[in-house]
């Protein structure tokens, strides 16, 4: 299996078709979950994330078409292969109608299984190398409408908390559209002082203004056939936010002082971490504005909102600024993972990027260790109103990192059924390391389990 490849989802009812498939996945050297029907789909995709779901048709109680509306509802952007050995026309129309990439005729050839998966199966997680970790299935998604978006020329709009990775995202847009071997330009509006911005944007001509003393092309010239980022684009003032009304109505710039009219052959992708809606509805930004941006909103979850990519994103941090600090080979140790999981990153990634600089300054050994981390002591789950612990458990204040860490790992294994497979792909550690934590709850009497 490549590495950082995705597992495949296989639902059958019938067991020996079942076993014919995942044996056909193994000798291509594919990893699989295989389920007996669409609850235990449901349940699969809850818990892990898939490159491809391939399904059986003819399943009771849950059928294919039925699963297939239930994952397009959940995962909307998960491909999705339908099998059947009913050549139903209304049944294939349905299917294609609810979303389905793709049908593979019974009985069919492991090749064309195999065909069908590499053609319609979302690409293998990038890699940090690549500026993108995508474990968790929110980010799975997210990353899958950025990939489509990118293959147009489409206005996009890229909301979300402060620290979320909105440039990350728009760094992935403009590398998979057709504009990639151009330029990719970004400008903070917030960063840059109201004096400044328009000539900054635009661009002047000589003597436009005292100090102009040459011309200098604007920041939408410079990104002519490539990609334009408006970061924060709701601090705009007013009076600019006009100007550019019309720079993208017209798709022609003016610099300041100029009289001759640029055409811009770009594309526009702004951000803002405010509620932008409000933002219009309180004056502070131009409906019209709002709406020219408006046409591909893609909203990018929180960090706690994918708390799969918790781990992994920190490990990639770990590594790069390892390098950079003269510490490489330092690792995270799998508590120092779990508490991390555990906490509620209201800064985001960026919270996490500092975080794991200052852990690498404080660590002095091989391994990050929960100690080196100074989370907040009453750091929360990644849901505030997750469920109170279990009141027969002794009831001890999380008052260091070793107590957060046990009830992280035991209100996970209480939230997944008890299910230890489900629980060390939410946490993110081995089934070996689980099982000792376990035994050592139990020998503290905090699990009986």
């Amino acid at each position: 299996m490549a590495e950082h490849q995705l597992p495949i989802l296989v639902v059958e009812d019938d067991a020996s078709l079942r076993e014919a498939i995942g044996d056909t996945l193994e000798l291509a050297g594919r990893a699989y979950v295989a389920v007996d029907g669409g609850a235990a789909a449901l349940q699969a995709l809850a818990e892990q994330a898939f490159s491809i779901v391939v399904s059986d048709v003819r399943m009771m109680p849950m059928d294919g078409i039925a699963l297939l509306k239930e994952i397009r509802h959940r995962l909307p952007h998960l491909p999705v292969v339908l099998m059947t050995a009913y050549a139903e026309v209304d049944k294939a129309v349905d299917a294609m109608r609810s979303g389905a990439c793709d049908f593979l005729l019974k009985p069919f050839e492991p090749a064309a299984l195999l065909a069908h998966i590499n053609k319609f199966e979302l690409p293998a997680e990038v890699s940090a190398g690549a500026g993108v970790i995508a474990l968790d299935p929110a980010s799975r998604d997210l990353f899958a409408i950025a990939g489509r978006v990118a293959q147009t020329d489409a206005t996009v709009l890229l909301t979300g908390e402060s620290g979320v990775g909105k440039e990350v995202v728009a760094r992935y847009i403009h590398r998979h559209s057709a504009r990639r071997d151009g330029p990719f330009v970004a400008i903070n509006c917030a960063a840059i002082p109201d004096s400044l911005l328009e000539a900054t944007l635009f661009g002047y001509e000589k003597g436009a203004f005292t100090g102009a003393q040459q011309a200098q092309a604007g920041k939408f010239e410079q990104a002519q056939n490539g990609t334009l980022l408006l970061d924060e684009v709701t601090e705009m003032p007013a009076g600019l936010q006009a100007k550019l009304l019309r720079v993208l109505q017209e798709r022609e710039v003016e610099r300041v002082g100029g009289k001759k009219p640029v055409p811009l052959n770009i594309r526009i992708i702004a951000t803002s971490n405010r509620d932008m809606a409000e933002a219009v509805k309180k004056g502070v930004f131009r409906e019209d504005l709002y709406y020219r941006l408006n046409v591909f909103p893609v909203a990018i979850p929180a960090l706690r909102e994918r708390p799969q990519d918790i781990a992994a994103i920190a490990r990639h941090f770990v590594v790069d600024h390892g390098g950079r600090l003269g510490r490489p080979g330092v690792t995270l140790s799998p508590a120092a993972e779990a508490a991390l999981t555990a906490y509620h990153w209201p800064g985001n990634v960026r919270e996490l990027e500092n975080l794991i600089q200052r852990a690498l300054i404080l660590s002095t050994g091989s391994a990050i260790t929960p100690e080196h981390l100074h989370l907040p002591a009453r750091a929360v789950s990644a849901a505030d109103d997750a469920p109170e612990p279990d009141k027969t458990e002794p009831a001890k204040k999380a008052d260091n990192m070793k107590d957060l860490e046990r009830e992280h790992i035991l209100r996970t294994l209480s939230e997944v059924g008890g299910s230890r497979k489900a629980a060390i792909e939410r946490l993110g550690i081995s089934e070996r390391t689980l099982r000792y934590k376990l035994q050592q709850y139990r020998d503290e009497g905090y699990f009986n389990g």
